[in-house]
Parts: structure tokens; C-alpha cells; sequence
């Protein structure tokens, strides 16, 4: 310990942050300034992590929440030895490798993208989850904490709420998140907004609070130290912060606790750019450097670190050593492989709703899959979870050797704990609710596509078919936004979300192969809740014809120079087999029906194949439960959709079927109409 490199270390961080904001003429100083002396402490004397190897999986994780404070990241970072001067000074530019808020880079200790608050912290309580789940079948050895850093504003998220109490009722001590309460939001003071008493509702969920003046690094030190001597809590710390300390004005005076000082360089405020770095021990000419003192100090703290996790090393070579077996299992979930699995051995009674289908799956599953961790929004026995729930048992506060999370009606804090989950490594997740609560998850599955985490989304009672319950609980618009995401591109260049939408118990089987086999993005399995025919076979086993559906479409009925050609997913391709029986057999008509399970990655397949099941110069007609627009792009200007274009109503789904035109012999009559318009 020595309190004058320690100081002079966070006023280090303090002067980056501002230098970087600066020169960019755009970013967030006052909060990297207020949060300098926990950063720098976590780091320097807590944080366990290897700096010659920092992907790790073994090591402590860091989750920032309050992605605005970037500048606090990078600066740390970079005394760390993982940034170079330039990557700050290319602050939020083309190409740079420090964004204005942080994107996932594990190389770099960046375990998470953030920005939208609430999000990141809940991610790190998924995190933790992993971690507990992973030790309880490996061996305490392997116990790692997760630390999170969250804002006045992150803790308003309505997200925080869950986040908390599900931290807390499992007991997750694992978990560490630091609070930077400065009192000072982007245009308010905190007191305009809220009046709640913070620590007395986290403990309230079962949390450790305590609050300290988080520029005292004695403080910081013992609410870290007990916090990891904490056995049965997760803990908060509420850091008392001023946002902008070290701020001087041009008069000499300080400047500090100002809201203006929040998003905007500290040069257009009321304090003066140069005298602040020189209050704060920064060269101004110089303002990247890091101060001789410190840059000698974070060498001696590096090769600390790196001995520390070389004697972890061989610890954990002993353990696998003596436990070959369990090490084995180990390295095969953190690899993020499979075992082998037979789908086609599945059995499936005819008829089945999809979810009914996808239960049976998930069943298979929790047998085979070992590290697969599943979640349902207090709906388990509707989503048809409870087909994984019945093989194992819920998480719980001492016990996490089960293997399913009862989220509780938190659909979006569900979804960024599995992000959470997925950004860890080693286990599987998959989260579950209603299709159209899908919008309380809009948030955290747009953050799966970005950080292209390979999250299963299952969401069953997929259409207006949801009959009695009305227009509340019948996805019509839901479809056509979570098909977006197929046609928005990651940064790797590929579809940022698969969705899939079975047609049958076969395709079920086949969609969650598909979801299983994807690592590289989030999957969303689009299910329904009422019974569907099974379709009719081509080969003798429908199993092996609906593989041909892991390209995205294929076709389930196929004759010779058809005279058109139907296109749907899900349920509606049943409706149109029994509208071309009645084509067939009254109008005479030939024709080939397409099951488009997926129509991003359809679309990237090669143009003849596209062609051969969807060929552009015959009539093409399409049925969706959901908005025309779900199909519009497969048959073209000249084809015809049968779509809706309104909400649902409340009714038996067979009424609605008849009402809104989607029975067999309707929609034949809706074809014939749009043949005699071509």
C-alpha cells in the first residue's frame, strides 16, 4: 500500500478520461472521474485475472453497466498494458479500438457491450449464475467473483429491480456490484427524480449494503475485503462520489459536482481543460502519458498478477491431473461443443402444438446436454419448458446443481441474464415466454445480436390463434420485428439473429438442431400453442424431409411445372396443404407448397437454389398468421400475401380461423382470386 501512488494512480485515470473526452469533443468525464479510486483499487489489489491470459476462464469479470463511462475502462485498461497510447487518443473514431461505449473484446478485459442502462450489471448477475453452476459440478477450486459497477441512472432501470431481487434470492455472494452515487444524472440532480431509500430495498431483496466514501481507498479496501469474505449475499456497495473531482475552473477554483459535467468535454463547462489536467498531475502537452511513477507502480502490479495466476495454473493442472475425468467434462463445456445428438429418435405424437413438440426436445435435452440452463418467465408449464424442468430441478440459494432458472415474470431481466450466461462460458441458455412478450425483451435481444451470443429464445403461442385470450396475448407484429433482426448484419458480416418458425413436430426437432448448431448468434424458436397436422411425407420419414429446412426453405410438396407455388411458416403451412387439396381437386391446379422457416438464412443460400424452391416466373401466393410483410420479400411485387393487417380479437381460435379467412377452403378461394389478377 502506498497512498501517494495510489492517488496518483486514479488522478492517472482521471486525466485519460478527460484527455480522451476532450480531444474527441465528445464522451462522459464526470463519471470516470468520480469512479477513479474504486477502478484503481479493484484493480491493482482485487481483481484476479492472468494479464498473459486474459480469456481465461477462470478469472474474475468485470461488468460495467454505466457504458458512458468507457473513458474508466480504457484508462484502467491501458496502465494494465492492454491499450496503447493511440487507441485512446483515437478515442470514439473510425476504426479505433476505444468506442464511446464499450464493445465485448475479452482480450482487451472488456467482458461486456454496454450502454443501454441496466443491462450490463444484469448481464453480470448472469455471469455469477455460470459461475455458481459451473462450481457446483466442478469443485469450489474453480470459485471466481464478478464484479459490477452501476450508476444513479442504471439503478433506475426498472431492469435493476429484477436484477436484484433474483441476485439475492439465490444467494449469489459471488457477485460484487459497486454503486457510483454521485447524485448527478445526465440533465438532473438525482433528488428531481427519486426519493427512494436504495440500500434499504437492496437489502430488502437480500443484499450486504454498505456505503462508503468511495474517495477514501481505505474504505474502498475494507467494503472489497468484506464483500469477498461474504458467504451468503450478494453485496452492494454505494460509493459516495463527486462526478468531475479534480475539476479546476479558469479562476483557479474547483469545479467539481456539476451536472454539465457529465456528457460533454470539460473544456465547455465551467472548467478550464488545462488547468484541470495540471491539478491532477497531467502534462497538458503530454496528456496520454502515464505518469513515470504510476507506469512503474502498474509494472510491479502486472507481474504480481501474473505469478498469482501462474501458482492458479498449477493448481488447477494438479486438480485435472488427479480429476481426469471431470476435467475432461470441463474442457468440453467451456469449448462450447456439443455431444452427439439424435434428434430423429425423438418421438413426437401426431398432431402436436410445436411448443408441445419443443417440450418433448427439451426433455431429450436434459438428459444429453449437460450444461444446458433453462428459464421461463413464470410460464413453464405454457411454454412447455417443464419438458427440461421435469428431467432436473430449479436453481436455488446453496444449490445450484440443477439446471433450470425460475426468472419470475421478468422477461427482460431474464433475457440479459442469459446474455450474461453466455458471455461466461460453459453452459447453454435458453429463455422462454409467450411471442409476444417478446417485446419486454427487445432490449437485451439486440444486444445478444450485437455481441453475437449464441442465446436460444423460445417463444410459443405464436399467432391470433391464442383465441380467447384477445388482442393483449396474439402476436400479430412481432413476427415481422423479430425478422429485422435476420436482415440486419453483426460486424462479423453475418445474419445478427436467426428465427425459426416450425411447421410441424419434425421441423420443431430440426429448428432446435438448428439452434444448438448455431454458436455464432441468438436463436429465436417461434412456436405455436394450438395443435398443427403433421405434413405430409416425401421420403417416409418427415424427420429426414425437414431437414432440408436447415436452409432456411425447402419445399414440402412438390409436383412437376407447378402452376404456383404457396409460401408459409409455421402453422399456416398446414392450411396451405389443405387449400391445395382443394385447388387440386376442384380447380385442377398444380402445386408445390414452401416452408420458409427461415427467411434470412434462406436468403443466403445460392440464387439457383432460392430459385428451384421459389422460382420467379410462376405465381407465387403467401399466408401469414402475422403482418403481409413477413412474406412480401419471397413472392415479389407480382406475388400476393394473405396476411393481417389488424390486432386479434377475443374468440376460440377455430372462430377466429374462420373469421379472419385462415381455413383450408378460404384461402383456396383467396388464391383463385389472385390468379385472375395475373
Amino acid at each position: 500500500m502506498n497512498k501517494k501512488l495510489d492517488q496518483q494512480s486514479a488522478d492517472n485515470i482521471r486525466a485519460l478520461a478527460v484527455a480522451m473526452v476532450e480531444k474527441a469533443n465528445s464522451g462522459h468525464p464526470g463519471g470516470p472521474m468520480g469512479g477513479a479510486d474504486f477502478m484503481h483499487i479493484l484493480y491493482s489489489e482485487f481483481l484476479n485475472y492472468d494479464p498473459s491470459d486474459m480469456t481465461s476462464p477462470f478469472r474474475d469479470r468485470f461488468f460495467m453497466d454505466a457504458g458512458h463511462l468507457s473513458t474508466l475502462m480504457y484508462a484502467q485498461y491501458y496502465l494494465l498494458g492492454n491499450y496503447a497510447k493511440n487507441d485512446l487518443a483515437n478515442f470514439r473514431q473510425w476504426g479505433s479500438m476505444t468506442p464511446g461505449h464499450p464493445e465485448v473484446d475479452v482480450t482487451r478485459g472488456i467482458e461486456n457491450t454496454s450502454g443501454p442502462l441496466g443491462q450490463g450489471h444484469t448481464m453480470g448477475v448472469g455471469a455469477a449464475i455460470a459461475a455458481k453452476f459451473l462450481q457446483a459440478r466442478f469443485g469450489d477450486w474453480m470459485n471466481h467473483k464478478v464484479y459490477g459497477f452501476i450508476s444513479d441512472g442504471g439503478v433506475q432501470e426498472e431492469i435493476s429491480q429484477g436484477a436484484g431481487r433474483i441476485a439475492g434470492h439465490l444467494g449469489l455472494n459471488n457477485f460484487i456490484m459497486f454503486y457510483d452515487s454521485n447524485d448527478i444524472q445526465l440533465s438532473t440532480s438525482t433528488d428531481e427524480v427519486t426519493s427512494e431509500d436504495t440500500a434499504m430495498k437492496y437489502e430488502a431483496w437480500g443484499w450486504k449494503v454498505v456505503t462508503i466514501d468511495a474517495h477514501s481507498h481505505d474504505e474502498i479496501r475494507k467494503a472489497l475485503t468484506n464483500a469477498n469474505n461474504e458467504t451468503e449475499k450478494p453485496t452492494l456497495i454505494i460509493g459516495k462520489t463527486i462526478i468531475g473531482k479534480g475539476c479546476v475552473a479558469a479562476d483557479g477554483e474547483m469545479f467539481e459536482g456539476h451536472c454539465e459535467l457529465h456528457g460533454q468535454p470539460i473544456g465547455h463547462t465551467g472548467a478550464d481543460y488545462t488547468k484541470t489536467l495540471l491539478n491532477l498531475g497531467a502534462n497538458p502537452e503530454n496528456p496520454f502519458d502515464i505518469f513515470d511513477d504510476v507506469q512503474a507502480f502498474y509494472k510491479d502490479i502486472i507481474k504480481t498478477k501474473t505469478a498469482k495466476a501462474a501458482k492458479k495454473k498449477a493448481e488447477i493442472k494438479t486438480w485435472s491431473e488427479a480429476n481426469k475425468e471431470l476435467s475432461n467434462k470441463l474442457d468440453f463445456f467451456l469449448s462450447g461443443n456439443l455431444p452427439e445428438l439424435d434428434f430423429e429418435s425423438i418421438h413426437h405424437k401426431p398432431g402436436l402444438a410445436s411448443r408441445a413438440s419443443s417440450s418433448g426436445v427439451l426433455g431429450y435435452l436434459a438428459e444429453h446436454v449437460e450444461n444446458m440452463i433453462v428459464s421461463s418467465a413464470d410460464l413453464s408449464n405454457s411454454d412447455k419448458t417443464d419438458g427440461f424442468l421435469k428431467k432436473t430441478y430449479a436453481l436455488k440459494k446453496g444449490d445450484f446443481s440443477g439446471s433450470f432458472l425460475q426468472a419470475g415474470v421478468a422477461e427482460l431481466t431474464m433475457a440479459c441474464i442469459a446474455n450474461g450466461l453466455a458471455l461466461h462460458s460453459g453452459v447453454i441458455p435458453v429463455v422462454a415466454t409467450f411471442f409476444v412478450f417478446s417485446d419486454y425483451m427487445k432490449p437485451a435481444i439486440r444486444l445478444s445480436a450485437i455481441q453475437e451470443l449464441p442465446v436460444k429464445y423460445v417463444w410459443t403461442h405464436d399467432a391470433f390463434r391464442v383465441g380467447e385470450d384477445g388482442p393483449t396475448h396474439q402476436p400479430i407484429e412481432q413476427e415481422a420485428q423479430i425478422r429485422l433482426m435476420e436482415k440486419l448484419k453483426n460486424h462479423s458480416g453475418e445474419n445478427s439473429f436467426l428465427a425459426l418458425r416450425p411447421a410441424d413436430s419434425a421441423e420443431t426437432s430440426v429448428a432446435w438442431k438448428m439452434a444448438l448448431e448455431n454458436k455464432n448468434t441468438p436463436t429465436g424458436l417461434i412456436l405455436s400453442r394450438q395443435g398443427i397436422k403433421d405434413l405430409p411425407s416425401n421420403r417416409g420419414s418427415r424427420y429426414q424431409d425437414a431437414l432440408a429446412a436447415e436452409k432456411g426453405g425447402y419445399l414440402v410438396k412438390e409436383v412437376e411445372n407447378p402452376d404456383l407455388v404457396l409460401i408459409a411458416n409455421g402453422s399456416e403451412v398446414a392450411t396451405l396443404v389443405a387449400a391445395a387439396e382443394i385447388l387440386e381437386s376442384e380447380n385442377e391446379l398444380k402445386v408445390n407448397i414452401a416452408s420458409v422457416i427461415s427467411e434470412g438464412l434462406f436468403k443466403f443460400q445460392s440464387k439457383a437454389y432460392q430459385n428451384s424452391v421459389i422460382p420467379k416466373n410462376k405465381p407465387l401466393f403467401g399466408l401469414t398468421a402475422g403482418l403481409p410483410v413477413n412474406l412480401e420479400g419471397l413472392v415479389g411485387e407480382k406475388g400476393k400475401v394473405f396476411g393481417l393487417d389488424h390486432f386479434g380479437y377475443s374468440a376460440p381460435a377455430n372462430v377466429l380461423d374462420d373469421k379472419f379467412g385462415f381455413t383450408g377452403e378460404k384461402v383456396s378461394k383467396e388464391i383463385l382470386k389472385y390468379l385472375k389478377t395475373i
